[in-house]
């Protein structure tokens, strides 16, 4: 997917009445706007975000979170402009000026900051595996009886009889479409003006994520949804970065363990990882396996890895503090990875603390990133891009 053009357009005007300044409204410490930013720059799906604004708090704001700004005129930003004519806008804007035409828009909504990288990515996704046209995200759910307010003030159920009530798992699959992410070919929205249409496809979301800023009321709401997604680390702290430590059980590994008949183990590994090890010696970021186990396998894993493997270590933090020193490497220039207590004080020592996905819940909140996959199932990798990303981004800025 990475030849294709994905362009992400995230229309925010400077003029909204019901909460006054409501798009770089601070919002568990950052603007609302950010986080749509951010968002979007972290989907691997994504190559390129614009943010379409008539203001200059908005613009200040899109450029610091490193977005690409297009100025909106007057005519399409006021109370009834649609945001057909601001995501249309920015298509012009960028074939006027450099004959560039994304395969794809992913359209996001200013006002869902707790939306994930991986739904965006999985609404393209949907689109592409469905060969649809557009695609939208939305909750899905068995809805149960479902009731509509008549005229003269009564209400009368919409999809039962009071006569039949069907059970739960009878009524049928609906989605609530949440305005989160639009996903379309250019030609949609030029040959019909609407974000949806031709074959369309739906990526479902949870409902927690769905969640948008509508009135004053859903500040403290988001704010405390905010502070349960997965946490995350500047670029700079991630370009820092000199030396990446790895735990080898449920990093590398899937935390599983098969034993045969002789007492000889087996572990689960993913490919991907392997991969992107090679890219991260090759960009010169050196690894370290760091285990408490002393096992032929993690040995044997490391080797064809080509890391260095330092097993049976008791204590880690004092063998992780040992190892800094003999590389003359201080705290804030080292990643570790891990998913369980006994990585809890090299997490709580280094500059980047990093958990997989399935990391023990106690563990959780030491970690600043959290990978996108459980551990064995390309979670190294999920660290890797991050870091090569951030090396890229970096040697961008320099030139």
């Amino acid at each position: 997917m990475s030849h294709m053009k994905i362009l992400a357009i995230i229309p925010a005007r400077g003029g909204s009445k019901g909460i006054p300044g409501k798009n770089i409204l601070a919002i568990a410490g950052q603007p609302l706007l950010s986080y749509s930013i951010q968002t979007a720059l972290k989907a691997r799906t994504v190559n390129r975000v614009v943010v379409s604004t008539d203001d200059l708090g908005i613009t200040d704001v899109a450029r610091k979170y490193g977005a690409e700004v297009v100025q909106r005129p007057s005519e399409i930003s006021g109370d009834l402009a649609t945001s057909e004519a601001a995501l249309l806008h920015v298509l012009d804007i960028l074939r006027e000026r450099e004959s560039y035409e994304p395969d794809l828009v992913v359209f996001l909504q200013a006002t869902s900051p707790v939306r994930l990288p991986e739904d965006i990515d999985g609404t393209v996704t949907a689109l592409r595996e469905a060969g649809a046209d557009s695609a939208f995200s939305a909750c899905a759910e068995h809805f149960t009886g479902r009731w509509r307010r008549e005229t003269d003030g009564s209400v009368n159920p919409v999809n039962f009889k009071l006569s039949k009530r069907p059970m739960r798992q009878e009524y049928p699959l609906e989605y609530l479409e949440n305005g989160s992410i639009y996903v379309f070919r250019p030609t949609i929205l030029r040959d019909t003006g609407c974000r949806l249409g031709g074959k369309i496809a739906v990526y479902s979301m949870p409902a927690w994520r769905s969640f948008q800023l509508d009135e004053v009321a859903d500040i403290e709401w988001l704010e405390w949804l905010i502070s349960r997604l997965p946490a995350t680390i500047p670029d700079e702290k991630l370009q820092s970065v000199r030396l990446l430590v790895l735990d080898f059980d449920g990093v590398l590994t899937d935390n599983h363990v098969v034993v045969d008949q002789n007492g000889r183990e087996t572990v689960k590994c993913h490919r991907g990882d392997s991969l992107g090890l090679d890219l991260l010696r090759k960009a010169g970021i050196p690894v370290v396996v760091l285990s408490t186990e002393t096992n032929v396998v993690v040995a044997e894993r490391c080797r064809k890895l080509k890391v260095e493997c330092v097993q049976g270590v008791g204590d880690k933090l004092a063998r992780l503090q040992a190892i800094a020193l003999e590389r003359r490497l201080p705290a804030e220039e080292i990643a570790y990875v891990g998913n369980d207590i006994n990585d809890l004080g090299c997490l709580r020592w280094v500059g980047v603390p990093i958990g997989v996905a399935d990391i023990e819940p106690a563990v959780r909140d030491v970690c600043r990133l959290i990978t996108r996959r459980p551990g064995g199932h390309g979670a190294v990798r999920d660290v890797v891009d991050w870091l090569l990303a951030a090396r890229e981004k970096e040697s961008k800025m320099v030139m």
